[in-house]
């Protein structure tokens, strides 16, 4: 039991001081103005986005391909919202903000994601499993895109939406809400896990029908499982717009942002807590590098430090380093 004990201790005091470190980054030198300032605020993008992916597939056990469809919609609402060029437009002023961060805007509009994600899930999840499921949430995934293209004035069409781009000063406010939203998920999570629910959760993933048969209301609890996945996603695509100010379907609900953070997890290790956050670390340092170094190339690279971690870590790196702490 102490063998146990320990490295779940030690990881714990590991992310509390990497967390501190990250929230002293800003006041280093000239650090807001460094490349490595917003290599780290992608960083916190995609594991808000990686651990929005873990819940419905790496604790629920139901692999979604639509979370991209999330981000997009709330990549957009914000893109309408901010815009004003709607008669709800005018009240966006008299609203509470951080900077010009919305949070009324990203919480309810997550709501409105994940109610969404409830109308979908339900005769998804009632009727597929496994690949069909994970097929059927693709395209729901691509429905949105091309609702996104044809949507005329109200989306921008193809060519999208321009936000007020005269409002950026400086990185630093996307720096602490992106820090704030990544260490708040994971806590969210982690307590989620904790209780009743997150019990249910895990025994529908590891027999759904043992678990049915104790009483488990298995689709309420798969539903849940989206419907909190499709907030996170939400949330984080709110975030995004506040950074690029041009949203468009092709920047937005492009598979990039549905299969990096699939594959983040993957290598950080799928229905761990920090296993999301320890994957998109490592995997967005090699992607940015790959990019950087060999440009022509980085495809390549990329792919293969994937496929030499699915055969040398094919649990993750979070469970392999807990695997060989227990063993020492």
């Amino acid at each position: 039991m102490l063998k146990q004990a320990l490295p779940k201790q030690a990881w714990t005091w590991i992310a509390i001081v990497v967390v501190a470190a990250l929230a002293l980054v800003p006041l280093l030198p000239g650090a807001i103005d460094s490349y490595a300032f917003s290599f780290l605020f992608f960083v916190f993008i995609y594991a808000i986005m990686a651990q929005g992916w873990n819940l419905v597939a790496g604790f629920g056990g139901q692999i979604s391909l639509g979370n991209h469809a999330f981000f997009g919609l709330g990549a957009y609402t914000t893109a309408i919202l901010w815009s004003g060029n709607y008669l709800w437009g005018s009240l966006y002023d008299a609203w509470p903000r951080i900077y010009y961060f919305d949070p009324v805007t990203m919480v309810l509009g997550g709501l409105v994601a994940a109610v969404a994600a409830v109308i979908i899930g339900l005769p998804l999840l009632s009727k597929l499993r496994g690949d069909y499921f994970a097929l059927g949430t693709l395209g729901f995934g691509e429905i949105v895109k091309v609702m996104f293209i044809n949507g005329g004035d109200f989306t921008g069409g193809a060519f999208g939406i321009i936000a007020p781009a005269s409002t950026f000063d400086t990185l630093l406010p996307h720096y602490l809400v992106g820090l704030g939203l990544m260490v708040g998920t994971a806590l969210a999570i982690h307590l989620l896990m904790r209780s009743r629910y997150g019990l249910a959760l895990i025994a529908v993933r590891d027999d759904e029908m043992a678990a049915s048969a104790n009483g488990i209301d298995t689709l309420r609890v798969k539903v849940a499982a989206f419907a909190g996945s499709a907030f996170i996603a939400f949330i984080a695509g709110s975030l995004y717009t506040y950074y690029i100010f041009h949203v468009g379907p092709d920047s937005v609900s492009d598979l990039d942002w549905m299969l990096l953070p699939l594959m983040m997890t993957v290598v950080g290790g799928t229905g761990t807590l920090l296993g999301p956050i320890l994957g998109v670390f490592v995997m967005y340092a090699v992607f940015d590098l790959a990019r950087i170094v060999v440009p022509d190339y980085h495809p390549v690279i990329s792919g293969l430090t994937i496929i030499l971690a699915m055969l040398f870590l094919p649990k993750g790196l979070m469970r392999s380093f807990r695997s060989r702490a227990r063993a020492a």
